[in-house]
């Protein structure tokens, strides 16, 4: 038999309160932060924006374009296949 333990919010709202105080990060630090840098970080990786959408548990994949936003490299974002070399 598997058993599940459920932690309430505020108990993570509160190791994640520590953990950046003790990392001394002076900018707030949420769920939605981990979970947005999270996202970002696939994307930059190069997973296609469908994969992150499944992980992420959008249902609409427009949900999931809004971290998109920081992806704007331009002409840079292409690599060549001789950068691979």
């Amino acid at each position: 038999m598997i058993r599940r333990h459920h932690l309430d919010e505020s108990v993570l709202a509160r190791a994640l309160k520590e953990a950046r105080r003790d990392a001394g990060i002076a900018k707030p630090v949420s769920a939605h932060t981990l979970r947005h840098s999270f996202a970002t970080h696939l994307l930059q990786a190069g997973y296609d924006i469908r994969t992150v959408q499944e992980l992420l548990g959008h249902q609409d994949v427009s949900t999931t374009m809004v971290y998109t936003h920081v992806l704007a490299k331009g002409g840079r974002g292409v690599a060549s296949p001789l950068d691979r070399v």
